[in-house]
């Protein structure tokens, strides 16, 4: 054995007798920070497995990067500024835990990440090194050398660059803020426990948790020689490290403030003598238990409007207070409640005069959100005193009440009949004799239909069980209509599945879409859905395209599914698609937590229910243009009787029979008055029951009726009046599911005015 042989055994040796002399969790000596001085060149061991021998070569030095000196530019970092000779030092060797079934794994995580030794900064003036603030911990680039609280730390490996990736010892970092780290033999994935938090984090992997939700870092973690190095802002990130870079000293301070937090919240608006709620929320980054709380300023009520300014505080186990959290709280006069008022153009009217009432109500802070009438008509027909209720309520919950009397005549200006043709707004519906109405004379109108395949999917309309309620093929132009109600006894949710079994790519243009529920009322949902379907062809909303591979499926319509569907509850679905190729469809209800994807192809088909229509039928959109004069006599238009206006007539392909389209639900129809008399009034007249729904009047939406349902035969509801002038009048309109078909389209003279 040569001499250089022996004496680095002999170095090796020496070495770890000085380890055997020094514990673990030695901690540095406590120095003053007055003076800068020169650092200390700090050697420390390689972590290797233990049946390893230990050389010269395994004992590196601890930074390679010269700090600034004042005093001489020429003393080398790690020697004596007299002597010139390297300073001794102690050192801690931390050994590694290893999984003995993966030490001949190359690439993967075989030990805990190396933990930083530290070190006792040397001083040839009995001072530290100054400007250090405590709690925060300052990184050295490219050396492994960390100070915090003036003491020195020597991490497994320095701080790197990495593809352009700057690179830390997570163990090292993670020691001196003080977390728990472990690591999971199963997963291969270091583990750092930050109070209640969890990361985890893999050799050779980009992605790591917290608390289960996989984030990104900028380069994959790595192995360097045991230490498990990580992107440093990535570990920084996770746990809410913020930090500061000084490219001329070459450092990056991280700030590792160790106080607990508190915070609190107070109701948004508070007035003098309210009872003011205080909402408070504390923690601690190392988790401890908040322990005390102190608070400055703090009143159950205040007594007198003004700004408060309220401070709270909390102490966590270990003895330290937060910072004062504070909170202006501007309290404000006790809230008035609003003042209700409104008058009338007159004082006296004829029966059948309109009544024009002007709301006065005023509130000091200009919040009232609530206007409630009583007995506001717009006209009386009984003669005497009538007394008129206004009621407002502000945001806070103060109402006041208002009531005015006003004096009727026995002298009639219009009889009832007159002044509801006259004056009921659009959208608003009257009483009338509607026995009258199937002999008023019908226009003659013609239609023809334009190309649009309808797939009505109805029936079984109440589900008892999961399965296929409609199952079609189709291309080019397609209209949907879906209208269930969940009776499975579960919550399940609707689906449309959309498969390709073309040898091209397919792809499917959602046009437009009208989607109401879950709703346990079928008329509401049924209005909502034309409502909104409208409002979509209006103004452009609701349009979609989707890709479809040869063979593959999808789901398309997907606003069927966002909510799932409770026992009892409806949901109604209008929309228009195009596809370029022939695509299979099928419409499903299946559990709410199932796979659609999965679960459609086994699922049965449903029988109809032999009360409610399914079908497919084409050529869906009804086109009716008349020339003639309407409105200068009584007349109506039907729709949905099956004879002026027939179903549309089709098949159903999962019971293999021919199907008839009763109420022609489903179809849109198009209808263009391009005569219309001057002083006409155009009405919705329902004849089949109680109708909800809406139209397009001249681009314009207008409810059939607002808020309430108009019922037949004794009911109309306004949807327009031309004025001194004849015009052209285009109506759209589409029988809205849970609603009762047939219905009519009145056009009425409008009496004289006077």
């Amino acid at each position: 054995m040569n001499l250089k042989k022996k004496l680095s055994i002999l170095t090796a040796l020496a070495v770890f007798q000085a380890f055997a002399a020094i514990p673990a969790n030695a901690l540095a000596a406590d120095q003053s920070d007055t003076t800068t001085t020169n650092t200390a060149n700090v050697k420390s061991v390689e972590v290797v497995k233990k049946e390893q021998m230990i050389s010269e070569s395994d004992v590196k030095s601890g930074s390679d990067t010269k700090q600034p000196d004042n005093n001489d530019n020429n003393v080398v970092e790690g020697t004596n500024p007299v002597t010139n000779e390297p300073t001794g030092i102690d050192v801690t060797p931390i050994d590694p835990v290893t999984d003995p079934a993966d030490e001949d794994d190359a690439g993967e995580e075989t030990t805990v990440p190396t933990a930083p030794v530290e070190v006792e900064q040397p001083s040839t003036s009995g001072q530290s090194v100054a400007g250090i603030k405590g709690g925060d911990l300052t990184l050295y680039m490219n050396s492994n050398k960390m100070v915090q609280d003036g003491k020195t730390y020597l991490a497994g490996q320095p701080m790197a660059v990495k593809n352009g990736v700057s690179y830390v010892a997570i163990r090292a970092l993670v020691d001196r803020v003080g977390y728990e780290v472990k690591y999971d033999n199963t997963t291969k994935e270091t583990i750092i426990i930050s109070g209640e938090d969890e990361l985890r984090f893999k050799t050779n992997s980009s992605i790591y948790t917290v608390n289960g939700e996989s984030r990104t870092m900028k380069g994959p973690a790595y192995q360097q020689k045991n230490t498990f190095m990580v992107p440093l802002t990535s570990i920084t990130q996770a746990l809410n490290i913020t930090y500061k870079v000084n490219q001329s000293a070459k450092t990056v301070v991280l700030n590792l403030n160790t106080k607990p937090v508190a915070s609190f919240t107070v109701q948004k608006e508070i007035f003098v003598g309210d009872t003011v709620t205080y909402n408070t929320k504390s923690s601690s980054p190392k988790g401890f238990d908040i322990v005390d709380e102190r608070w400055t300023g703090r009143q159950d009520s205040f007594d007198q409007p003004g700004t408060y300014t309220v401070t709270y505080a909390v102490q966590d186990s270990s003895g330290q207070w937060s910072d004062p959290y504070a909170v202006t709280i501007q309290v404000q006069k006790p809230n008035l409640p609003p003042v209700a008022m409104f008058m009338t153009d007159k004082e006296e009217y004829k029966m059948g005069e309109k009544i024009t009432y002007i709301d006065q109500s005023t509130d000091d802070e200009n919040a009232i959100v609530k206007t409630e009438w009583e007995n506001n008509a717009l006209a009386f027909f009984v003669p005497g005193p009538k007394t008129v209720t206004i009621t407002v309520t502000d945001k806070h919950g103060a109402s006041n009440s208002y009531t005015k009397t006003v004096n009727i005549t026995g002298e009639t200006l219009y009889t009832m009949s007159d002044f509801n043709q006259l004056f009921t707004p659009v959208g608003e519906k009257f009483s009338f004799d509607g026995s009258g109405v199937p002999s008023m004379e019908k226009i003659p109108f013609t239609y023809y239909d334009e190309p649009s395949l309808l797939i009505r999917s109805n029936s079984p309309e109440t589900v008892n069980s999961e399965g296929i309620v409609y199952k079609e093929s189709s291309f080019g132009q397609t209209r949907f209509m879906i209208h269930h109600v969940n009776n499975t006894g579960k919550n399940v949710k609707m689906y449309v599945v959309a498969t390709n079994n073309n040898a091209y790519t397919a792809s499917i243009e959602q046009q437009n879409m009208g989607f109401a529920g879950p709703s346990p009322i079928a008329t509401a949902a049924g209005k909502l859905s034309i409502d909104r379907w409208f409002q979509s062809i209006q103004n452009g909303t609701g349009q979609k395209k989707v890709y479809i591979q040869p063979g593959e499926s999808k789901l398309i319509l997907t606003e069927l599914s966002v909510l799932s569907m409770k026992q009892g509850q409806v949901i109604s679905l209008y929309s228009d698609v195009f596809s370029d190729y022939e695509l299979d469809y099928n419409i499903i209800m299946i559990d709410e937590n199932k796979d659609p994807m999965t679960a459609w192809s086994t699922l049965p088909v449903l029988d109809r229910d032999g009360v409610h229509n399914r079908g497919t039928y084409p050529n869906a959109t009804r086109i009716i243009t008349y020339d003639q004069e309407v409105g200068s006599k009584p007349a109506r238009l039907p729709l949905g009787d099956n004879a002026s206006d027939p179903n549309l007539v089709g098949t159903d392909p999962m019971a293999y029979t021919d199907a008839s389209n009763a109420g022609n639900f489903g179809v849109l129809y198009k209808i263009t008055l391009n005569n219309v008399a001057p002083r006409t009034l155009i009405s919705f007249n329902p004849r089949g029951g109680k109708y909800s729904g809406v139209a397009l009047v001249n681009g314009e939406v207008v409810q059939i009726s607002n808020g309430k349902s108009v019922s037949a035969p004794n009911e109309q509801s306004v949807l327009y009046r031309t004025g001194s002038y004849g015009q052209s009048v285009t109506i759209l309109f589409s029988a809205a599911p849970g609603s009762n078909l047939p219905v009519n389209l009145l056009f009425t003279p409008l009496p004289t005015e006077k």
